[in-house]
Order: structure tokens, then sequence, then C-alpha cells
């Protein structure tokens, strides 16, 4: 079974997410270990806060999740999956981009049914 994810406390969310903008506004790319950190503290939370095992989010090469009420899957691809890259799912889990932006702009793979994350989005 895989290893559940644990977001960090308050305190190094708000030192993490302050390096991730002042990046942002210089145009610097963020650390790969910020990112990195960024990336699974937001899936940890998407994980408490839309328990489940019906749709995996997928945030390579960094992390995955399976979340959100109704039928596990154990074997082979699940039924619904979404997948992106970091960038934008921190843009997506700070509101900084949309569900429907990233989607029409083909920042965001998501197939099946559940695999609508709006109503979880944003977390932070």
């Amino acid at each position: 079974m895989a290893r559940r994810l644990t977001p960090l406390d308050e305190e190094q969310w708000d030192e993490l997410a302050a390096r991730l903008a002042e990046a942002r506004e210089s145009g610097a790319d963020p650390a790969p270990a910020d990112l990195r950190a960024a990336t699974k503290h937001l899936l940890a939370l998407l994980d408490q806060r839309a328990p489940g095992n019906s749709v995996e989010v997928r945030v390579p090469p960094y992390a995955a999740v399976q979340v959100i009420p109704g039928a596990r899957h154990t074997r082979g691809t699940p039924p619904a999956v979404v997948e992106t890259d970091p960038a934008t799912w921190i843009a997506l889990a700070t509101g900084r981009t949309t569900w429907a932006e990233a989607v029409a702009a083909g920042r965001v793979s998501a197939s099946g049914e559940r695999s609508d994350l709006t109503p979880y989005l944003p977390l932070a």
C-alpha cells in the first residue's frame, strides 16, 4: 500500500509559498526541492479534503494520490486519472489558475468520471 502524504505545518507552508512567489515574481524557475515540497504538500491537502480512491491525481515526477469517494481500483490504470506538471498543479491548488483555464490550455490531462477537480480547488 502506498504511503500517505503529510502536509507541511502552517509555518513551513508560509515560508515555502513565499519562496515560490519570489521566484515567480522575479521570473526565475523555482528550486526543484521547493516544487517537490509544494507539490506533495498540496496533494496531501487534496487527500485530506477529498478522501477516497476513485481518481488518481498524478504530478510527475514528484507524487500521485488517490482521492475522491467512489469505486476503488487495485490493479492497472484507475478509472479516472488527472495528470499535470508541478507548476500547473501549484497554480491550480493555490487559485492562480482555474481548472477550466488549465484544461483549455492543455496543461491538464483528465479522463474518467469524477476527474473534474473544480469542486475541490483551490486548496490553499
